[in-house]
């Protein structure tokens, strides 16, 4: 190939990414695509994928949901969208001191026992972004 003919196929090729703008991803809560686990906790994935890698997805557990006492191996942060959750670190008995509703953020650092719960009557819906990828280490207790 003439080196002018290379020039003008690569000239054609990079143009339309030279001027391309990001685009913005807008999904609306009804329009996610659910994975359901055994224990009826919902997962939509946002970016990531949650068992290889960092990720961020919406996750919605059924009302009175109460894990056991687990740890994971990621840092977990989240803000609620609907519901009221408790968080609490095992053998910790503030859980009644510690409701979170919407709008409220929450942190658990990578290998902290705790419970979650949905303590609402409602589903609980919440973002959630973790570091790393998911697990969910049960603790025994």
């Amino acid at each position: 190939m003439k080196p002018l003919s290379l020039t003008i196929l690569l000239a054609t090729m990079i143009a339309p990414h030279l001027n391309a703008q990001p685009a913005i991803t807008l999904t609306g809560l009804d329009a996610l695509t659910w994975e359901t686990t055994p224990e009826g906790v919902g997962f939509a994935a946002l970016d990531g994928a949650r068992f290889e890698e960092a990720y961020m997805a919406m996750v919605r557990l059924p009302a009175g949901t109460i894990s056991p006492p687990h740890v994971k191996s990621a840092n977990m942060f989240g803000v609620m969208v609907q519901g009221t959750m408790t968080h609490v670190a095992e053998g910790d008995n503030t859980a009644a001191d510690a409701p979170i509703g919407p709008g409220g953020y929450y942190k658990v650092p990578a290998g902290l026992a705790h419970v979650s719960s949905c303590v609402s009557a409602t589903p609980c819906v919440t973002f959630l972004y973790q570091d790393g990828a998911f697990d969910f280490v049960p603790t025994g207790q």
